[in-house]
Formats: C-alpha cells, structure tokens, sequence
C-alpha cells in the first residue's frame, strides 16, 4: 500500500494545508517500512494505514501470517527464514518470546489492543444460545463439526477449554484445526458447522454469522502488541508506526475492527 502527500501546483501550498504541514512534518527522506500483522489485528491495521502513510509519507509493506503454528506464513517463521521485516504485529504472549530470543527490541514494544474470542455459524443458521458455560458445552457437543484457528483462540480451545469443560475425548474427531486460512471461510463453505476465531478476524468475513463472544468464564482475552524487529535500519519510521497506532486517533477504527483499544501509557 502506497501514500503520497499533496503539493499544490508550482509549490503554492494553500493555507489549510501549510497549517497541516507544519502540524505534521515529513521526514527528510521517506522510509520504506515492512510490517509483518497476524490476522487479529489486521482489519484495523489495513484501515490505519493509509492514514500514516499520509501523515508520514513513509510507505508500508505488509504481509500477514499468525502469531505461532508451523505454517511459513506464522510470523516467527518469517523471521527465521530473514525475511525483510521491520516490525511485528501479534498476540502480545508471542511477541514476548520473540523479545526473550533477542529477534524484536525489547525497547517500545506495546499492547495496542485485546480481542476476545467469538463462535461464528453460516450466513442464516440458527444461532445457537452460548450465554452460559453450560449452554456453550452443550452447543460443543451437539455440533456435527468444528472448526478452530491455528493461532491463539484455537491453542486455548484444543489444550485448555475442552478439557476444562470435560469434553476433550468427545471433541477428537469432529474438531479441527485450520492453517493458514480464516476460519470463518471454512464455515461460510458448510465444511464446519460452528467456528471459533477471534472476533476481529470474524467481522471482516461475508457467509457467515458471528452468534457472539464466548461467556467470560470460557473466555480467552488476548493482547495484541506491536514491535520493532532487532537489526532493522527504520527504527524511527518503526517507533512512528507504534506511536501513531497507539494513539487517540487510532482507537476509533480499532474498535469498529472488533477490537478493544489499550490507550498508550504516558510518557
């Protein structure tokens, strides 16, 4: 995705746009920055963007994978492979570990968001009640198929939530995890009956119903955080991106992509 400032002809700036000019200076010279955003935080993300391209008259290079799992795609993958990234968007226990190993800077790296999980059906199902633990198992159990991500929802449904529930014998062979793909597509498709993915990557998806998020007791918030990967060249244009989505200006698109804003902490 590419921005570009406006000049009026002959380099004669109207009034409003000087005035935009001096509030919001470019740098002396543009940064090419590449970001790499797991799917959660990837709607608000790509809403956001041209905005700070405009502000900044840096250009964003985007690619997109989860936050762990064994596809290329995953996002510590990426960076084994050395592939070009400057900065990473993911869930927040993953980009931990990455800061542990010395790949992202331990420096600036933030929650921006937190996301909750949600159960998605085809577009005109019934939607089923999950108001309760009681009535989400038993909607687990009736289901012919189930489908769940790769990601964080779908590691906290297959190794913490169906066990707690008592239902992880019962759950083996009609639950799946998909790679590489919204699951929300596998629904829309009729290959899952009922789907669970964060809420975010849900919203953006035609085919289906989103019922709701799961009750809070068999509910996973997740953290969404950003940060600059170790060695890049862009480190300003990287502490920009993290500044500018981080703020007031930001939250408002953050919360129509189904997300929760986390106001950044003063300086």
């Amino acid at each position: 995705m590419t921005g570009s400032v406006p000049r009026s002809a002959g380099g004669v700036m109207s009034r409003a746009f000087a005035l935009l000019l001096a509030l919001s200076p470019l740098p002396a010279s543009a940064a090419e920055l590449h970001v790499a955003s797991s799917g959660g935080f990837a709607a608000a993300y790509k809403a956001l963007a041209p905005e700070f391209e405009k502000r900044t008259g840096n250009t964003l290079v985007s690619v997109w994978g989860p936050s762990m799992g064994d596809t290329p795609e995953a996002i510590p993958n990426r960076l084994r492979q050395h592939q070009d990234i400057d900065v990473v968007i993911m869930v927040g226990d993953s980009l931990d570990t990455l800061v542990r190993a010395g790949q992202v800077m331990d420096l600036d790296h933030k929650v921006l968001a937190v996301s909750k999980i949600g159960l998605a059906v085809k577009a005109g199902a019934p939607h089923p009640d999950i108001s309760t633990v009681a009535a989400l198992k038993k909607v687990l159990l009736d289901a012919r198929s189930v489908a769940y991500s790769d990601s964080a929802s779908g590691v906290f449904l297959s190794t913490v939530l169906f066990k707690r529930l008592g239902i992880a014998d019962a759950m083996k062979d009609k639950a799946r995890m998909i790679p590489a793909e919204p699951v929300g597509n596998v629904v829309a498709r009729g290959e899952a009956e009922i789907g669970f993915q964060q809420i975010s990557e849900l919203l953006p998806l035609s085919g289906i119903d989103i019922v709701g998020p799961l009750p809070d007791e068999a509910q996973k918030v997740t953290p969404f955080s950003i940060g600059i990967v170790a060695g890049t060249r862009e480190t300003q244009a990287a502490e920009d991106l993290i500044a500018f989505l981080s703020s007031p200006d930001a939250a408002s698109l953050i919360t129509k992509s189904g997300l929760v804003p986390v106001p950044a902490a003063p300086r």
